[in-house]
Order: C-alpha cells, then structure tokens, then sequence
C-alpha cells in the first residue's frame, strides 16, 4: 500500500475528502488482507459519521469493482472489443449479440421478481448477467430461492457464468471471492459495527457489483413502506437518487423506480412457494396485480433505456415483447434452460412439486371477524417467515426453503372467523406449534374495516429517477 491505512482512516475521521487514489489503496487492502477487520470497522465508522462526497462515491464503487474479477463481453460484428482477444481476427469467447442489463431490488416481502423479468429479458434479445443477494432480516433473497431447486449451484466460477448468460441469455449467482472481495469483507464487518445504514456505503455495495458485470444499463427497484429496509419515503428516494448518479457517473447507464413495500408484492412469501408463483406466472397462470405491475414497469424501461427499442412507440412495443415472452412460452424456455444449466433439473416447470420441498404442516389462518383488509404489517409478515425457519437470524445459518406464507389476502378483500370466508393466509410450516405461534403472529399483522368497506390498495409505482 502507498498510504498507511491508519493515515487514510484518520483523514477521514476529521471530515476531509479522500483522493481516488487513497481511496483505490483501502479497497485493495480490504481485498487482499493487508488492511485489518478493526480498521476496516474504523474507516466504516468514520464514513458513517462524515459521510462520503458525490465524487468519493465514484472513487469508492470503482474501486470496490476492481478489487476482484471485472467481467467483460465481447459484441458481435464489432471485432476484437471488450472482451475480445488479442487477436482482432478471432472472436472473444464471450460474444453477445444484444444489449447486457440488469435489475437491483433493494428488497421486500415477496418480492420474487427477478425470476421472472430476468428470463423475459432474456427472451426479449437481451442478456442478463445477475449477481444476487441471500435474504437481508426480515426480506427474502433470490438466492435462497433459487437455492431451493435441487442441484441448482449459484458459486458459478466468472469463466462459468458468462458461459450460462452467453449460452442460455440469464445466469443468476451469489456473489462468490472473487467478485468485489471488498464488498464481502466490508459488509460482513460493517453487519456487527452499526454501520450498515450509511447511504454512501450500501450505494458502493450495491452499484460495485452491477459495475462487476459489465451491463450496458441497469435499473433499480427500491422499496419504500413498512416492509421495506426504507421505510420512510424520502429516505427511498434519496437513496435512489445517489445509486442512479453513482452508477450513471460510474458509466453505466442507470435509473430507478421507487415501488412501495407497504404490501406483500405476492400471494406467497418464502422461499420455495416463491419459486411456485414464478413458476406460475411464467407459464400463463394467475399473478399478482402489484407484482405483475411491478416486473412490466422495470422490464419496458429497461428495455428502452438499452436501446432494444426506441422511437414515440417504444416503451408499448417493449411492453408488447414482454408479455409475448408469457404467452409464447418463450420465458418459460428460458428459465429452464438456466436451472438446467445451473446443475438444477430439467423438468422442472412441468413437475415443480416433485422437486420443491412441501411442508407438513399448512395452516389457514382466518380474521378474529368479519371485514374488510385495510392493511398490514408487512416487515411483521416477513419475520413471520424469518422464524418458521425461512429465513436467518444469524449469518450462514441454514434455512428450511419449505416453509413459508402462501394465499396472502390482499388490501380490500372481504375476510372472516370461518372457513366459508377467505383466509388472511396459509402458514406452511415444519409442525403444528410452529405453525400456530406463525398464525397468530399474521393475524396480528393485519388491520380491517366494516364489513362492506370500499378499501382500495394503494399505488405500486410511485416514482421513476433517471
């Protein structure tokens, strides 16, 4: 290292802005183990305090990127380019013939939309390199649900997972050591030392690892009402706002729609009945209104944003392509193409039950009376998961993917004491005292009216950030 971490934390410490340069030496020293754990919680708590500047921002997430494995591609008729070999007469073994992107969810109950819009982007001409994330407290991770797949392996090697998105048009894995070692270590620190809230930090964290994948554009789904890791509005939108501007300063073309988690974005919530409703949903069966609403808004603009269509006419072409990908059966293909690519089988959309864990308990779990559902709790619904055992409460913990809430009612939905009634949810769980306890727990989370109330659910969309 040019620069003592000691000197860096300090300069830091009294509120004075970092170089690029000083900045670049941390990242490298947190990868390669030359900066220790206790200066790594230092210089968190000093940025947590002081904050980090627009143009550290940058410096920080660039330099987080290139603390690992940079993934490049290379483009068909464009020669020897990202990617490409020495050789400007031979192909890069990586060539793709359309646009590279991706999405980012900041988080939520049933938020399970990365299984589906990834495909339909893929069938859509486009390829989708995606590094997921595990469940954060209370929020569920694509890759515990994609980890509820038997055989389905998400620590895919960089030369392996350019071969699946190359191959198939959509990888989805988990960040691995050679992917923003930084990050990893960072995070797994500032997780115990109080300083995970810091805007800077978790916009470094996240755009690092979009930058890793080469995209040509990205776009952002962040959560914002009592289920979201953002519960305040404002707090959403400043936070988009900084990713957008890193990402965008960064030179990857990036914008955000700010959704609200102030209901479940599905009928379930845990781990393999969530890969149930994707299922569902890519082979033409019912989908939830706000989740479906949700996977068509990301998917058109950032089917624009890419350049895949454009002119007056392209966001509703864009939508059009989308839901053909649905009834063609086209992004159906593509997901069991990736699973089975993926080491996961492949008949899986033709018999998901024989392959995804059933619990032996489900529990219908009805309203104390009659009325109508005017709102809920949804972080209390997805610590309702969390301890069915769908989710962690400590770091590597194992998980039971079985488990879960399914047939979630939604706001303005008619429900009562009786089996006759719609049921606020079915608990699944691993024995009858677990299911119980969970019961009274979503009972507890959800809010009525009269009988006979008109209650409309709220907007799903509410902000767009470019």
């Amino acid at each position: 290292m040019r620069y003592l971490p000691q000197t860096i934390i300090r300069k830091k410490r009294d509120g004075f802005e970092l170089s690029g340069d000083e900045l670049r030496d941390f990242a490298f020293g947190v990868a390669d183990g030359s900066v220790s754990e206790a200066q790594i919680a230092a210089f968190a708590m000093a940025v947590y305090f002081q904050d980090i500047s627009p143009r550290e921002r940058v410096d920080w997430t660039l330099a987080v990127r290139d603390s690992g494995t940079v993934l490049s591609w290379g483009r068909a008729g464009a020669g020897a380019g990202a990617g490409a070999s020495a050789d400007a007469g031979t192909a890069p073994e990586f060539e793709l013939d359309g646009p590279v992107v991706d999405k980012h969810s900041t988080g939520g109950v049933g938020d399970v939309v990365s299984l589906m819009l990834g495909p339909m982007l893929a069938a859509c001409g486009t390829y989708v390199p995606m590094i997921a994330g595990r469940g954060l407290a209370h929020t569920g991770g694509t890759i515990d649900k994609l980890e509820s797949i038997p055989g389905y392996v998400t620590g895919l090697s960089p030369a392996d997972f350019q071969r699946v998105v190359r191959d198939v048009g959509i990888s989805i894995v988990r960040q691995t050591d050679t992917i923003a070692p930084t990050d990893r270590r960072m995070y797994a620190v500032r997780d115990v030392t109080a300083t995970v809230e810091n805007r800077g930090l978790i916009t470094g964290s996240i755009v690092a690892k979009k930058l890793v994948a080469g995209l040509d554009a990205l776009v952002l789904d962040v959560k914002t009402g009592n289920g979201a890791v953002m519960q305040d509005r404002s707090d959403a939108l400043a936070l988009a706002r900084m990713m957008v501007d890193v990402g965008n300063n960064a030179g990857m073309p990036t914008f955000a729609h700010v959704t609200d988690m102030s209901e479940p974005l599905a009928f379930s919530a845990g781990n393999a009945l969530e890969v149930h409703e994707a299922i569902s949903y890519l082979t033409g069966g019912p989908r939830h209104p706000r989740l479906e609403a949700v996977v068509e808004a990301l998917g058109a603009d950032l089917l624009v944003q890419c350049g895949k269509f454009s002119g007056p006419d392209a966001r509703p072409e864009a939508l059009s392509a989308l839901r053909h990908s649905i009834s063609s059966g086209s992004a159906a293909e593509r997901f069991e193409r990736m699973v089975h690519a993926m080491g996961g089988p492949a008949d899986l959309l033709a018999r998901p039950s024989n392959y995804l864990s059933a619990a032996p308990v489900v529990l219908p779990v009805y309203a104390d009376r009659p009325g109508v559902v005017s709102g809920m709790d949804v972080r209390a619904l997805g610590w309702s998961v969390v301890t069915l055992g769908g989710g962690r409460t400590t770091p590597g913990a194992a998980i039971n993917p079985a488990v879960g809430l399914s047939a979630l009612a939604q706001v303005g939905a008619s429900v009562g004491p009786s089996s006759s009634t719609q049921p606020l949810a079915q608990v699944h769980a691993a024995t009858q005292a677990e299911a119980e306890t969970a019961a009274a727990s979503v009972r507890a989370a959800f809010q009525f009216a009269e009988p006979g109330a008109a209650v409309a659910s709220c907007d799903v969309l509410l902000e767009v950030v470019r």
